[in-house]
């Protein structure tokens, strides 16, 4: 054997290297956070807007996030919308895809150059305000980093985020009054109504943001969120040039989100006095700035803890969080932790844009429930006072309305910890607030009365059903008991006006889940009273129309409207009664027998999809852009026809969901409406939370591996190929058109054959 030139192996080595394939695209890489982010209600065509997430750096289910915001007015609940062309600041809170006006949007940070400007000013007036003007083009978004050039100044803003903690890096041009300044009044819905401010030393300061309803916030202080940030935040750059600076608020000012955004308000913050070189002040409304002397593209960064129980405990955060400068470092360890996250589902095949649009929807599922403690376990409870969390992690914003039809239990599969920790956050919650009943929409502790039911209820037994216990199983269950008692059907049987049908069908449902649960705790009158409440929903169903009609007090008839069953708000909520109609998931053989039998009831809900436009955009049928009938496109595995389940699912998969701003036909609603596309587009997706069946459907993807155990495999599978032709569940044939909760957790794999043409046998017996 001849031996070959140790310079030539050198060379072969380099020229090999050159070759290599690319590194393959992590799950962290797909994600768009542009996706959804925009509040146009003109887009949408109806008031509700479209996605309403924001674009910004946040962590797997963290207390911060640090995002761009563009608009303090109007029902623009994340702060951003994509067609602003101005950027009023970057805040260290915010929420994801509600509407009600919104909360948070705390501790506001600007850079800016030149004279010092007190008020934000107006969005189409960028001369009149700290706020810029920005280049689209240069407008970046990924898991856990945003970045954009402000065109005003010139200068380059970038953010990330650690779990409790954020971090901003300004690159300035060259300027002898350079400046980062910051609006701690600021409140997406409103205002906050008391600060506080000090400077510690040469780098940081500290202090707090109260918000009050008075201040208007989450629905306009309807929602009664009443909470308090503090803050300790520290700058690369010494404090040689400082001060605050403060509006003079009368006390006999309303200062409500029409009252903050007036002229008069606006006109009063611009004339702030400028305190130069204070160390500590409160007031009504507080500005924080310091200035500096920066050379071309020179980078000043700033690095701010986050607590919602006290100062101590934002710097405790931060410590814990961020330690040195590296802006880069942190940014790399969010990524990781996003990569981590997304892995929990991996998907094979599929277009570009298709696994852009899941990785993306798996990523807004787990920006809530969010962490609401400390580093310590601290976190500020419903009486007001810190508490200690023992055995959990204390979350909040439960958008329960919502998220009980995927959210939740697309959670009990991926991350059942986070499911549990909800539940012990609203159980604990009762107790320190005194309360008998279940938080239906909770924020930051807040009962904001918002939407209808007891989904927590829901939460709570489909928890328990799929063997998830480490939560106070007595009192949850004691609180689901009360929460039906208080909001439910009771003696009369139904729930009458405002929303006499949405009422009546949903507490029979929750009413469904306190009878599962009573039966599994062998508590066996419970069960009998609760299963009996749970037919309800037979009480407002109209044998003459044909369909559920809500009732008067008496019990007697509405009266019936000219569009019949297409008129929106007639007995329902955010609905009509055809879409609200469909909610009998407890019951699915009793209301199709009530309805007429199956193949009446297959021809109306055919009709109720092909009648829906193109764009799946808000309509009178099949609205995929609102929860209410979510659960709808499976109800065809349930009357006979799966192929058509299969059909609609990937229907909307293709027309509700893609790669652009305008991606989300509705609200994100706080992980619901990416989480029905991270089911579906996986192949299985619940009718009904409480019970452990997940309807089987047509995955987008030819393989998809969850929590590295359980694997669903399509053959055959492409945009024509929809129809499952046959299966096998662990090597033998599967004729079921569902699948178990254990199925999937306990580990195995999945195996479809698709093809062009429904197989009217598979899944029909």
């Amino acid at each position: 054997m001849k031996h070959l030139n140790p310079f030539f192996l050198v060379i072969l080595a380099i020229s090999l290297s050159a070759y290599k394939k690319p590194d393959k695209k992590q799950p962290a890489d797909y994600v768009n956070p542009f996706i959804g982010a925009s509040t146009s209600a003109d887009a949408a065509g109806t008031y509700h807007g479209l996605g309403k997430t924001f674009p910004g750096a946040t962590t797997p289910f963290g207390m911060v996030q640090v995002s761009p915001n563009t608009i303090t007015g109007g029902d623009n609940g994340s702060g951003y919308s994509y067609e602003h062309t101005s950027i009023e600041g970057f805040a260290f809170t915010q929420m994801s895809g509600i509407g009600w006006y919104g909360d948070l949007g705390n501790f506001l940070v600007m850079p800016t150059t030149g004279k010092l400007q007190t008020s934000a000013g107006k969005s189409n007036d960028t001369q009149s305000g700290y706020r810029s003007n920005y280049d689209k083009k240069s407008e970046q978004a990924s898991a856990g980093y945003y970045s954009v050039i402000l065109t005003e100044n010139h200068i380059k803003a970038e953010a990330t985020a650690a779990k409790r903690s954020g971090m901003l890096r300004f690159t300035f041009p060259e300027n002898k009054q350079s400046r980062i300044q910051i609006d701690l009044a600021r409140r997406v819905g409103g205002t906050s109504t008391l600060q506080y401010i000090k400077v510690v030393n040469k780098n940081t300061i500290q202090g707090w943001m109260k918000c009050t309803p008075d201040g208007g916030g989450w629905g306009n202080g309807d929602g009664k969120a009443d909470y308090t940030v503090y803050f300790y935040a520290e700058f690369s750059k010494p404090l040689t040039q400082y001060g605050i600076w403060s509006a003079d608020i009368p006390n006999d000012w309303k200062r409500k989100l029409e009252d903050v955004t007036s002229d008069k308000y606006q006109q009063k913050i611009a004339e702030s006095s400028v305190l130069k070189g204070i160390n500590e002040k409160e007031g009504k409304h507080l500005g924080f700035f310091t200035e500096f002397e920066t050379k071309a593209n020179e980078q000043v960064t700033m690095k701010t803890g986050i607590s919602f129980v006290s100062i101590d405990g934002a710097k405790l955060n931060l410590n814990t969080d961020i330690q040195g400068w590296d802006f880069d470092k942190v940014k790399a360890n969010t990524k990781k932790l996003w990569n981590e996250a997304l892995s929990k589902i991996k998907v094979e095949g599929g277009t570009e844009e298709e696994k852009i649009v899941f990785y993306t929807a798996l990523y807004h599922t787990q920006i809530d429930p969010r962490t609401f403690q400390d580093a310590d376990g601290q976190y500020f409870g419903g009486d007001h006072k810190p508490h200690k969390a023992n055995g959990f992690t204390k979350r909040t914003i439960f958008s329960g309305w919502d998220v009980f039809r995927s959210q939740m239990p697309l959670q009990t599969i991926i991350n059942p910890t986070v499911v549990t920790d909800m539940i012990n956050s609203l159980v604990t919650l009762a107790d320190e607030k005194q309360e008998n009943y279940l938080e239906r929409w909770e924020f930051l502790n807040a009962y904001s009365g918002c939407m209808i039911g007891n989904p927590a209820v829901s939460v709570i037994a489909d928890a328990y059903a799929k063997g998830l216990r480490n939560f106070n199983v007595a009192k949850a269950y004691q609180l689901s008991v009360a929460s039906v008692e208080k909001y439910g059907n009771g003696t009369l049987g139904y729930a009458y006006e405002p929303y006499g049908i949405s009422n009546t069908l949903e507490y029979s449902y929750f009413e469904w889940c306190v009878s599962k649960m009573a039966e599994a705790l062998k508590k066996t009158d419970d069960q009998q009273k609760y299963f009996k409440r749970s037919q309800s929903y037979k009480n407002i169903f109209d044998p003459v129309k044909g369909w559920f009609r809500p009732k008067d007090k008496e019990g007697k008839w509405l009266p019936w409207p000219e569009e019949g069953r297409l008129k929106q708000w007639y007995g329902s909520v955010e609905a009509n009664p055809y879409q609200q109609g469909w909610f009998v998931p407890q019951d699915i053989e009793g209301m199709t027998t009530l309805m007429g039998g199956k193949e009446k009831v297959l021809a109306d809900l055919t009709n109720f999809f092909e009648k829906v436009p193109q764009n799946m955009m808000w309509n009178d049928y099949y609205n995929h852009a609102n929860e209410p009938v979510h659960h709808v496109p499976f109800l065809f595995n349930r009357v006979g026809a799966p192929w058509l389940t299969q059909k609609w699912t990937r229907a909307i998969c293709s027309r509700a969901y893609h790669n652009a701003v305008e991606g989300l036909v509705g609200n994100e609603d706080v992980g619901q409406m990416s989480a029905w596309y991270v089911m579906a587009a996986s192949g299985f997706h619940p009718i009904t939370p409480g019970s452990t069946r997940y309807e089987l459907t047509s995955p987008v993807f030819n393989k998809v591996e969850i929590g590295g155990k359980f694997t669903i495999e399509a053959k055959n599978n492409s945009a024509q190929n929809i129809y499952i032709q046959s299966a096998k569940l662990n090597g033998k044939p599967y004729k079921k058109v569902y699948l178990d909760h254990q199925d999937i957790t306990r580990g195995g794999k999945l195996e479809l054959i698709m093809g062009n043409q429904p197989n009217t046998q598979f899944g029909t017996n």
